[in-house]
């Protein structure tokens, strides 16, 4: 991969076997020359290991960790660990690395050189927490990477970004990595005259691990803090550090190899091939429908646009999709199916909500218990949340949740949205009978999803890494959320609420989002695909469901190339109204989509890189060359391309067809 903005493609080399050629760093990236694991040397305090692309070098005094690059340059990788670890027991080489201790702290640590990575492991003895690695502190930082959603790139020097949260940036914000973020990981490019390198971090063992935020001198760093906790099954923390050359995507690139590697990335084909179904995910565009739009004449008009492809979503309320629209929408080749959440439990008698009702006593006997034995609130305070464990306990003899899907597409549908499910808010549970520990809660969660997508196409909300193998899409991961989206959205006013029944003014009415929302949420140049990177040929990805296209005005041309950039749908909301208004444009922008995503939907994201200093004009690569798109997010037009337009080649393609939204933006 190259982000160098002044090697763009000035010659005339056919840029599809450019591609190919980029194409080579991100499949390989962290495993080239280093298959099998590999002893090091120690001098003094330091473990020297060897890993792709140089030596790392540990100081078992501290945990500080050095590399020197092949190249010549000598990078910092982390400082010792914050507060210190006392004085480290004796050091034993190992066949891969080495072992020791911090009697003080109860902790036993291996280092070893494995695929190419650093592999550092920290067990506790006891209860405690441990804030390393400590990194970003390299003079040569000169960008961060954090998978906000789909994926952000930070200068590190960047004013916006090292104010406070309240201002939109993440100076003094803690996130954590098993909940906040979209895939286990962060990284940093560093820039200086030995030219740009950069380094991956990657922890597995992402729950207990949160990621912290600080500006030093105007710069941004991190840090990572791990709990460890007996209860919650916590006692282990491992992190792996893997060289890269620099590109914002490589820590994403690193990932997906390290996934590859230990068996944990889907395919997308593959799910084709078990659920033939899934392929109609390919080149469509995804809406929920209300009103006349979820009828058969409605679907039909979508239909007779020409819109060859769509997923259609429907809520679970007193008028759900009929036997003869989902019919319909079958026959015009779209998916079809129910939102639906096995999370949330409340009374019958008063229960907001048809997917908050369950026979006998599930609520309130299944409710997740805190540890003072009061129920978890549900979502908004609703009710309670339900426990997975007690759902799963349950299932082969009451089979609770198979009956509730059985009706819930009866009607026909062949796909399905089960909220919550796979993102990453998960729960301790001291109920009796089900307690669970939040890695138990993720297992039992994947284990009823694993069911359901035998027969259904699967989807689920802000799906983390560890979601990818079982579900054929997602909705939120493709969304950088700021965290002040969640009070706009509580503001009724501004943002609409749920009436009318038919057209509810939060999903229909359109927002300008405040100044500092859309910069951090849209402004293409913080934007990086980390999410695509990692997981595009596994599930597809789209935003957040009450994000439709329509909702946000002011992004639509920004959004439709960030989509075509990124190979990912675009979301809608349609009823009759909308349809008529909206449907025109729909159609056209998804004339163009369909073809990109039918041939790259598939295919790996094998190269990212910005073809402008200023970060307004940047290409993506599908595949060895199956698709390549240009987007100029930028007011001035380059190399032929008007700004606010994206050319999009396919490797059958005479020439680029071009795209410029806001030409049909009405």
């Amino acid at each position: 991969m190259n982000s160098n903005p002044h090697k763009t493609a000035g010659h005339r080399r056919p840029t599809r076997v450019l591609a190919a050629s980029l194409a080579l760093t991100a499949t390989t990236l962290g495993v080239v020359g280093c298959d099998r694991a590999a002893a090091g040397t120690l001098e003094g305090s330091h473990l020297q290991l060897p890993v792709s692309g140089g030596t790392a070098v540990v100081d078992t005094d501290s945990l500080a960790v050095t590399a020197h690059t092949s190249g010549g340059r000598q990078l910092v990788l982390s400082d010792g660990a914050a507060g210190g670890l006392g004085k480290p027991g004796p050091v034993t080489q190992t066949a891969d690395g080495a072992r020791w201790s911090y009697p003080d702290k109860g902790l036993q640590v291996t280092a070893s050189s494995e695929r190419g990575r650093l592999r550092i492991k920290l067990r506790s003895d006891r209860d405690g927490s441990v804030d390393w690695p400590v990194t970003g502190t390299d003079r040569a930082a000169s960008a961060v990477q954090v998978p906000r959603g789909e994926g952000l790139d930070i200068p590190v020097r960047d004013a916006f970004w090292n104010a406070a949260p309240e201002k939109g940036g993440l100076a003094g914000s803690t996130v954590d990595m098993g909940e906040a973020l979209s895939l286990p990981l962060w990284g940093y490019s560093m820039g200086g005259a030995g030219g740009k390198s950069g380094v991956s971090y990657l922890t597995p063992t992402d729950l207990g691990t949160s990621l912290r935020f600080a500006s030093a001198g105007g710069r941004l760093r991190t840090t990572a803090q791990h709990a460890f906790d007996a209860g919650e099954g916590t006692r282990d923390y491992e992190v792996s550090f893997a060289l890269t050359d620099g590109n914002p995507v490589a820590p994403a690139a690193d990932y997906r190899s390290y996934l590859a590697q230990h068996g944990r990335l889907g395919s997308l084909r593959k799910k084709i091939r078990q659920n033939p179904a899934t392929e109609k995910l390919l080149g469509a565009f995804h809406a929920y429908v209300w009103g006349e739009a979820r009828t058969a004449p409605g679907v039909e008009a979508l239909k007779k646009l020409g819109v060859d492809r769509m997923w259609l979503g429907y809520d679970s309320g007193p008028d759900p999709m009929k036997g003869p629209a989902v019919r319909a929408a079958k026959k015009a080749g779209y998916l079809v199916g129910p939102y639906d959440t096995f999370a949330n439990g409340q009374d019958p008698e008063k229960a907001d909500s048809p997917t908050s009702v369950w026979p006998d006593r599930v609520y309130p006997d299944f409710c997740i218990r805190k540890a003072d034995g009061t129920p978890q609130p549900g979502f908004g305070k609703r009710g309670c949340y339900l426990s997975s464990r007690a759902f799963e306990k349950a299932e082969p003899a009451k089979h609770y949740l198979a009956d509730r899907t059985r009706t819930m597409v009866a009607n026909g549908a062949d796909s399905y949205f089960l909220d919550v499910d796979a993102t990453g808010e998960l729960f301790r549970d001291h109920g009796k009978g089900h307690e669970m520990t939040k890695a138990g809660d993720r297992a039992s969660r994947l284990a009823r999803m694993v069911r359901l997508s035998k027969n259904l196409v699967l989807g689920s909300e802000g799906a983390q890494a560890w979601a990818n193998k079982v579900l054929a899409y997602n909705h939120g991961s493709g969304t950088p959320v700021d965290d002040g989206l969640w009070a706009l959205e509580r503001d009724k006013k501004t943002w609409g609420g749920y009436a009318p029944e038919k057209a509810p003014g939060a999903f229909f009415k359109p927002v300008r989002l405040p100044a500092r929302m859309a910069t951090a949420m849209y402004d293409p140049k913080y934007r990086a695909p980390l999410y695509e990177t990692a997981l595009h040929g596994s599930l597809v990805n789209v935003e957040r469901w009450e994000l439709s296209y329509q909702k946000l005005p002011a992004q639509k041309t920004t959004r439709a190339l960030l989509a075509m950039l990124y190979n990912t749908p675009l979301n809608f909301v349609l009823d009759g109204p909308t349809l008529q208004k909206d449907g025109p444009q729909l159609a056209a922008l998804q004339k163009f989509f369909s073809p990109l995503h039918r041939a790259a939907g598939t295919q790996q994201l094998t190269s990212f890189r910005w073809l402008t200093a200023d970060r307004s004009v940047q290409r993506t690569v599908f595949g060895k060359g199956a698709l390549t798109v240009t987007a100029n997010f930028g007011s001035k037009a380059h190399g032929g391309l008007p700004g606010g337009c994206v050319d999009a080649e396919l490797a059958t393609d005479r020439q680029p067809r071009r795209l410029c939204p806001a030409q049909l933006n009405g």
